[in-house]
């Protein structure tokens, strides 16, 4: 099956429909075949893929500051690694590290005690100087740094590919892939979920999954749940190709202003969080918007800052109110399940987000407790200390 692949069918009746055909739906569809789940539709309002996951290059890290997030991204990191085994497909991962560029001596001192966390689950990251930091990443100045964090099984993969590869693997364990479909509706009967709606008819079921990304509220809204996801364009570009051809570099992310630049091909990639940007679903590219970067290169890694472009990409982030996910059960309705408003993670996490909504579906326990990533948090008052805004 390709990405471009159209199912317009719609079977009348599944036991389980998930919304959404990006990274987390097929990572969630692949992971409840293989678990022997039969008579699953993911529906999708574009092509698979053409969401947030469309993303050209995608990072890959366990570097997070909290536990659960920590383990979500170990548990991926080794999915992805193992991803020509299972499900069979070449992400072209590239397992350069992140590295994490500090100026201020709170960032140093806070980083340091992530480090510790990160080390405790087995996460090799560790504390560097900026000569080390520089011999990693040559394009760098070390004027104004304090200190770098890098963690070297960390890197980056193509979303494209690992979506092409959960989808094939699902869609031959029998899982129908209803792409160019909208949902216009869920109905309920009292406590449980019984019909989806979407432009090309209706599907009985049992179970909805809501992965639906930057367009989870309005599904949520539809069963009378609330996701509190707002949409918010991130955008990138790429660089010329290099002559000479660039050196291979970590991920590099400059802490204080989100700035960061990887490899890309025969180039490098710039990307940067406007932190101006409204809410919204525009996914508009705006020449103008590399400025930005370019006033943060200009200090932080001058060679950068004139580097000729040759295009760009703008998709959407699902925004949470504290930066971390929403995944779990609707306590309203036992039989709607959500995994979305990722904050930028999504990709990253959702090999294990996959398992996790496979074992909520059947009653196992998960790897992990995913209890503190309820929606509910924010009716309770049970926040999380808020991540990081870093891709």
């Amino acid at each position: 099956m390709s990405l471009s692949s159209t199912f317009r069918t719609v079977p009348p009746a599944a036991d389980v429909v998930i919304i959404g055909g990006g990274v987390m739906g097929t990572s969630i569809a692949f992971h409840l075949a293989e678990a022997g789940v039969t008579d699953i539709v993911v529906v999708e309002r574009g092509e698979l893929c053409g969401g947030s996951s469309g993303k050209p290059i995608g990072g890959v890290r366990a570097q997070f500051s909290d536990p659960l997030n920590i383990e979500l991204g170990s548990r991926s990191l080794r999915a992805f690694q193992d991803f020509p085994h299972r499900p069979g497909a070449d992400i072209r991962l590239d397992s350069v590290g992140y590295l994490f560029l500090l100026t201020t001596d709170r960032q140093a001192a806070d980083f340091e005690t992530c480090v510790e966390v990160q080390n405790g689950l087995d996460v090799p990251s560790r504390v560097i100087t900026p000569g080390e930091a520089l011999r990693l990443c040559p394009y760098i100045s070390t004027e104004g740094l304090v200190a770098a964090v890098y963690s070297p099984t960390d890197g980056h993969a193509r979303p494209a590919l690992v979506v092409q590869g959960y989808a094939d693997a699902a869609a031959r364990a029998g899982v129908t892939f209803a792409t160019h479909t909208s949902v216009t509706g869920i109905d309920t009967a009292g406590d449980r979920v019984t019909t989806v709606h979407t432009d090309h008819g209706p599907v009985s079921c049992s179970t909805v999954i809501c992965a639906a990304g930057a367009w989870s509220g309005r599904i949520g809204a539809m069963a009378g749940i609330d996701l509190p996801v707002r949409p918010v364009r991130r955008q990138l570009a790429f660089t010329e190709p290099l002559t000479p051809p660039a050196p291979r570099i970590p991920f590099t992310i400059d802490f204080a202003s989100s700035a960061y630049f990887h490899n890309s091909d025969d180039g490098l990639l710039f990307g940067l969080a406007d932190p101006g940007q409204p809410d919204g679903f525009d996914t508009t590219w705006t020449p103008e918007w590399l400025e930005l970067f370019r006033n943060v290169a200009r200090h932080r890694a001058p060679a950068l800052a004139d580097m000729a472009t040759t295009g760009g990409w703008a998709g959407l982030y699902e925004i949470t109110p504290d930066h971390n996910a929403l995944i779990g059960r609707s306590a309203e309705l036992p039989d709607f399940l959500y995994a979305t408003g990722f904050s930028g993670h999504g990709f990253l996490q959702a090999p294990a987000v996959g398992e996790i909504l496979r074992d909520l579906h059947l009653d196992r326990t998960p790897f992990v407790d995913i209890s503190p990533l309820s929606a509910d948090r924010f009716r309770t008052g049970a926040e999380i200390r808020p991540e990081a805004h870093v891709v």
